[in-house]
């Protein structure tokens, strides 16, 4: 019998390769959004794991980590969206997931570039008269951020595109036709 599920029917036991790739995805995640590792690693795993519903307490087994930390990683990783909590009638435990609904990155959002630029364009209005680096740096970073306001929906729109393309020629799997729109 199974010590994480008490019955075996749905468990999987975790392969080195999906722990190894938890644990790339803590780095990975760590280093380019300042994720705390475990979130980034609890991240890969539910990516990769079977079945893709998980409690805290075998995510905790699973990574040898605390139901605390565990806990943790799963607020900050709903706060972005990025996992879903489930509940089957009757149960008195939550089920983790990917949410198959946010797997588009969420760097296509245009709405944080357009705040970057209007806050460097109130940095630039307190240096009117200024020609140092400091007025470059933030002419720069409000054009830098105009246009990637400006570009990034586009950009978007050319994926979905793309990404529809790879679907009709099989080259790519529909996540049970979530992210389509």
């Amino acid at each position: 019998m199974c010590h994480l599920c008490q019955s075996c029917s749905l468990c999987h036991v975790s392969t080195d390769a999906e722990l190894i790739f938890a644990d790339h995805a803590g780095r990975f995640y760590a280093r380019q959004y300042g994720f705390p590792p475990m979130a980034g690693r609890l991240l890969g795993y539910l990516i990769v794991c079977d079945p893709p519903q998980q409690t805290i307490a075998g995510l905790s087994e699973v990574l040898l980590a605390s139901r605390s930390a565990i806990t943790g990683a799963v607020k900050l990783l709903e706060t972005y969206q990025l996992v879903r909590r489930t509940r089957a009638a009757g149960e008195r435990v939550d089920h983790f997931s990917i949410d198959p609904a946010r797997i588009e990155p969420k760097g296509f959002d245009a709405t944080i570039h357009r705040e970057q630029a209007a806050l460097m364009r109130e940095g630039l209005a307190l240096l009117p008269d200024d020609s140092s680096i400091r007025r470059a740096v933030l002419e720069e970073l409000a054009a830098l951020a105009d246009f990637l306001s400006e570009r990034l929906p586009e950009l978007r729109d050319e994926w979905r595109v793309h990404r529809d393309k790879l679907r009709a020629e099989g080259r790519l799997s529909d996540p049970g036709g979530a992210g389509s729109t």
